[in-house]
């Protein structure tokens, strides 16, 4: 209890005293790429579940593999998470890779666990006018859709990948081997599958139609729109939206 304290003053100050409702301001991604077998990613976790308090944010949680032979296999790590941060780290003009680490909004990165900076970069994310806006729609025909439209005379990435993201809200894990053996962990909004369904050009106006299922039960899901740079590599998160 005294250590979520830090946590909560903390985000009261940057975000107010009482979360967010849903509303149109824009969305911060917050991806956190972490593992059940790293001593130092707990507190990480922790911070990322009190940001999964406010509804401007989005926060998620990528397990990756590499921790995996210290005595404890992460029961969501996955390679796919792995390489994605690789290509971030390819995009910041690093080969190194380390946990916990997050990317904000795809182009700022800070350490999990050092709490004063996450919610610094936040908060200038924050303070960025919102320059696209995705909304929910239906079609006629009653299909789900999405609808993307630029929110600014500024110019816009070239290409920008349109993306669900899925995920489980909340999952409790006892640790019995490895750096963390006799912890259980909660860990917010793991991620199990990315998936682009569209590509955006940034001119006009344009709706797709959502995956159906939307998301397997027991999970959720959100839709990213991301640019994408030379070779296929994660850019800018322009906007998000999660889903109902």
């Amino acid at each position: 209890m005294r250590a979520a304290l830090p946590l909560i003053l903390l985000c009261a100050v940057w975000f107010g005293a009482v979360p967010a409702t849903a509303d149109e301001r824009p969305v911060t991604v917050v991806e956190l790429f972490t593992s059940q077998g790293c001593s130092s990613c707990p507190p990480a976790d922790a911070l990322l579940g009190k940001l999964g308090e406010y509804e401007e944010i989005l926060p998620l949680a990528l397990h990756v593999d590499y921790w995996d032979y210290i005595g404890w296999k992460d029961t969501f790590a996955r390679a796919a998470h792995t390489k994605r941060q690789k290509a971030y780290a390819y995009s910041f003009g690093t080969r190194s890779i380390y946990t916990p680490q997050m990317v904000i909004g795809g182009v700022d990165q800070a350490v999990g666990s050092h709490a004063v900076e996450v919610m610094d970069v936040i908060h200038r994310h924050k303070a960025k006018p919102q320059r696209v806006a995705i909304r929910t729609t239906q079609a006629t025909d009653g299909v789900a859709r999405i609808r993307i439209e630029r929110m600014t005379h500024r110019d816009l990435p070239a290409e920008m990948l349109v993306q669900i993201v899925r995920f489980v809200p909340r999952a409790k894990v006892d640790i019995s081997r490895g750096e963390n053996a006799g912890l259980s962990i909660t860990s917010t909004n793991v991620v199990t599958d990315i998936q682009g369904f569209g590509v955006w050009n940034g001119m006009d106006a344009a709706e797709f139609d959502l995956p159906n299922p939307i998301a397997p039960e027991g999970q959720a899901a959100a839709i990213i729109l991301q640019a994408a740079r030379k070779g296929g590599y994660p850019g800018e998160i322009l906007a998000a939206i999660k889903l109902d």
